[in-house]
């Protein structure tokens, strides 16, 4: 391969690492167990994807935890989804300071339970001072949400539209200093954004497994990053200009 070839790829690590977590209720489905178990082990995944992530250096990663769409599930399925996402928070403190995780939280937080809310809340506040990896628990979120919860915030503040930029609105996202995505990893076999970061993913590289999500591996992960380094990102612009 030539220097030629070799500078079109990409030479530093992915910022910021989407991670679409799907295939637990398959998961479960398949060992005849309830949908439930496979969101519990999809769980402890998460926790080693993200601590494999920080050893990498990763600066962000956003998980796809609950979406705005998933309330139409099954009650008994949503309320435990609730539940894990509320004693996780509680429980991972320990966790998240060891290895320098701040948390953050991207979706509508008005439209969850009380007691989820607090524990977020809590999570970000107890975190908010660790410089390790960012982790960005999508919950209650949709992309196209976030975008009208925007611009009724540019709306409310009387700025004229003449006045309205692309900064202007993700200066009014729910982080705005989080950074577009570089690497968007889906698991579980589906090929499409399901209204996560349709903002951020103006120009992130795609990869999609058919690996369910409580079967994805750290070995699997360090697979996909080196994937990401033999891509090439022109962000519009053409090469060899």
């Amino acid at each position: 391969m030539s220097d030629k070839a070799q500078e079109t790829y990409n030479s530093t690590p992915p910022s910021h690492v989407g991670f679409i977590m799907d295939g637990n209720g398959r998961w479960a489905q398949k060992r005849g167990l309830a949908r439930t178990a496979g969101h519990k082990e999809g769980l402890e995944v998460a926790k080693r994807i993200v601590k494999a992530c920080a050893d990498m250096g990763i600066k962000y990663v956003t998980l796809y935890t609950f979406s705005t769409e998933n309330w139409k599930r099954a009650q008994e399925e949503v309320g435990y989804l609730m539940g894990l996402i509320r004693g996780h928070l509680r429980a991972e403190f320990q966790f998240y300071k060891d290895n320098g995780i701040k948390i953050e939280h991207i979706g509508d937080l008005s439209g969850l339970p009380k007691d989820v809310q607090n524990e977020i809340i809590k999570a970000k506040e107890d975190t908010a001072a660790f410089t390790g990896l960012t982790v960005v628990l999508a919950i209650n979120y949709g992309g196209r949400d976030e975008i009208i919860r925007s611009v009724k915030k540019i709306i409310d503040s009387g700025i004229k539209s003449q006045n309205i930029t692309e900064k202007l609105i993700s200066d009014n996202f729910d982080v705005p200093e989080l950074p577009d995505v570089d690497f968007l990893i889906r698991t579980g076999g589906e090929k499409r954004l399901s209204n996560f970061l349709l903002w951020h993913c103006a120009y992130a590289e795609f990869l999609f497994t058919d690996t369910l999500w409580p079967d994805y591996s750290t070995e699997e992960l360090k697979n996909n990053i080196n994937e990401f380094y033999k891509r090439t990102r022109r962000f519009g612009d053409v090469l060899n200009k």
